[in-house]
């Protein structure tokens, strides 16, 4: 019997979860009508939610942070570094610390230049 009991408590106690969710998505639901409403009515366009309460989300700043810290406790790579690096076919500069170094072909060891095709 009170196994029955703890059941249908616990049965009660996900009803009302499950209520008070409902009732939340609701009122998330109004909120954002009325936004919309307003915005209509006033002939302003509905802008966005952003994420954190007004302030802009954008996921290159984590990369910029790192590529900052990375600058600033980079160190030129020695005589030793570069030749260890070539052996291996590898760049001692690194992409993050030299970004002026990408593209000027100065490093790369493992590839031969061919001329364009211009046929396509």
């Amino acid at each position: 019997m009170f196994d029955f009991l703890i059941r249908i408590v616990l049965f009660f106690f996900g009803l009302v979860f499950a209520a008070s969710l409902a009732v939340a998505a609701l009122l998330l639901l109004a909120v954002w009508g009325l936004r919309m409403a307003w915005a209509r009515l006033t002939c302003r366009p509905v802008t966005p939610w952003t994420v954190m309460f007004g302030q802009r989300f954008d996921p290159r700043q984590g990369f910029e942070r790192f590529r900052a810290a990375a600058g600033r406790h980079a160190r030129a790579p020695s005589a030793a570094d570069v030749t260890a690096a070539r052996a291996r076919g590898e760049s001692a500069y690194s992409p993050v610390s030299k970004p002026g170094r990408i593209g000027r072909g100065g490093d790369v060891t493992d590839v031969r230049a061919r001329p364009v095709d211009s046929a396509g």
